[in-house]
């Protein structure tokens, strides 16, 4: 059983600040750290995760646009966008997204600084042993503990009573042992973590509890099933690795 306390930073400039902060420490963000091999190896960038992140880095944000919006542009439907084997298993879209949820946004914003600061990010880049990033995926969690109902919405219209229970409901079994035979965690959180209609604090303990998980298992891969495809990464989460 292990104990998580966590500090919630709001994206991305803190961030790029905090990942440079002496260790120990770890953390868990939630963005697609790497693109699918699929993809990677069809648009023909570099086959090792560093310079691939370099190249996507170098084209710019419109260039990294226009890159993806060309690579869709002549696929036959279905074929467009791909998902790395940890997204399948999550149930996460693909990290070439760029509407909606712009997570191909996110990658290109997020993975060059992890890249930059030298962190290590088990089975990806092997960097400061004492700054160590995995990459966190809150979805997994939540619907472990509450299934598929809706907790969040940042547009007030839309905001409900239903998912501010479902928060409370969430953060309960958290705080309960909803997590402790799975994480093997304990949690201490203050109740007004549910009171965020947008959840945005929330989703941050969510990413603690799953970078707490990783660290008990830092000695065996941080949990990472084996062997992690060092194009694509993966998610920590027991809930996908059998642990």
């Amino acid at each position: 059983m292990g104990r998580t306390e966590c500090k919630y930073l709001p994206l991305l400039a803190p961030i790029s600040v905090q990942i440079y902060s002496p260790g120990p420490w770890i953390a868990g963000i939630d963005f697609p750290f790497g693109q699918s091999r699929q993809f990677i190896e069809n648009i023909g960038w570099p086959t090792a995760w560093q310079d691939y992140v370099e190249h996507a880095s170098l084209l710019g944000r419109k260039g990294f646009r226009s890159a993806l919006d060309d690579y869709r542009a002549n696929r036959p439907a279905g074929d467009k966008e791909h998902r790395r084997a940890t997204d399948i298993k999550a149930g996460s879209i693909s990290p070439q997204k760029l509407y909606g949820v712009p997570v191909g946004l996110m990658f290109f914003e997020g993975a060059p600084r992890l890249r930059e600061a030298g962190v290590t990010i088990p089975g990806l880049q092997q960097g400061d042993p004492r700054r160590v990033v995995v990459e966190a995926y809150p979805g997994v969690l939540a619907r472990s503990l509450i299934g598929r109902r809706s907790y969040k919405q940042d547009t007030k219209k839309k905001q409900t009573q239903d998912q501010h229970e479902a928060r409370k409901e969430m953060l309960e079994k958290i705080k309960g042992d909803g997590i402790l035979a799975t994480h093997g965690l304990t949690v201490t959180a203050p109740v007004t973590l549910a009171d965020d209609p947008g959840a945005d604090h929330l989703d941050a303990l969510l990413c603690a509890v799953q970078a707490g998980w990783a660290w008990m298992h830092r000695d065996n891969n941080f949990g990472a099933s084996s062997p992690v495809d060092p194009l694509e990464g993966w998610i920590a989460d027991p809930l996908l690795h059998g642990r």
